[in-house]
């Protein structure tokens, strides 16, 4: 598979087959992610990959939590700004109605919430799960590392004929996840990543993107 075709296949699974994902597989990914650019090369990322018994664990509690209606733990980061504008406000609509929509979520099902809490905490039926931490110390120019560093993850993760769900929501249950993976107090959790083969059978959603003109403009090319 080369760089375009893993760019053009990769895309946000949300539903996995049992089928396991070999460690050997995951070491060489990971080592092989280490590659990716960081200013000063801090490499400031910090990943732990549960699977087997300790994820069913950790999918039990955070799952609990979820069909509580647990708000989950306060946040240290926000995931999207207070008030989105426009253009990013319709992309974030249309691309949330199309998922929900493919989960078979109505958009007016009172119990929406906790159901797509539920399905995330689930992590998709994921066989693996990479939890990505972050220095507490770093500022917004790692964190930028970080996530050249998952993409970087997940493309690699194509070449093995593996697909990927970055989750955020995650870090509504950090302090779950802290309990399975050892974390200390000087890391802020990034997101989760499922990893797994696609489940077959099931509905595939591709998310649309933006013309090259509203996000790049060619100077002097």
């Amino acid at each position: 598979m080369d760089v375009y075709e893993a760019v053009n296949s990769r895309r946000a699974v949300r539903a996995f087959s049992e089928e396991p994902v070999s460690g050997e597989t995951l070491e060489r990914v990971l080592t092989a992610a280490a590659r990716a650019p960081s200013s000063g090369n801090l490499q400031p990322w910090r990943v732990y990959v549960v699977a087997g018994e300790p994820l069913a664990e950790l999918k039990g509690r955070a799952t609990a939590r979820a069909r509580a209606g647990d708000p989950g733990d306060e946040r240290e980061y926000p995931m999207y700004p207070a008030e989105l504008t426009s253009p990013y406000l319709e992309r974030f609509s249309a691309a949330a109605a199309q998922r929900h929509t493919a989960l078979g979520i109505e958009r007016d099902d009172p119990e929406r919430p906790r159901r797509i809490a539920a399905l995330n905490s689930e992590a998709f039926g994921a066989p693996v799960v990479l939890f990505c931490y972050v220095d507490r110390t770093m500022g917004p120019g790692q964190w930028g590392d970080a996530g050249m560093y998952l993409q970087t993850v997940m493309l690699l993760l194509r070449a093995e004929g593996l697909h990927s769900c970055p989750e955020v929501m995650w870090t509504m249950y950090r302090e779950t996840v802290r309990q399975t993976v050892g974390a200390d107090d000087g890391l802020v959790l990034f997101c989760g990543v499922s990893v797994g083969f696609e489940k077959e059978g099931v509905p595939r959603v591709r998310t649309g993107r933006a013309d090259l003109t509203e996000t790049v403009s060619f100077i002097g090319v």
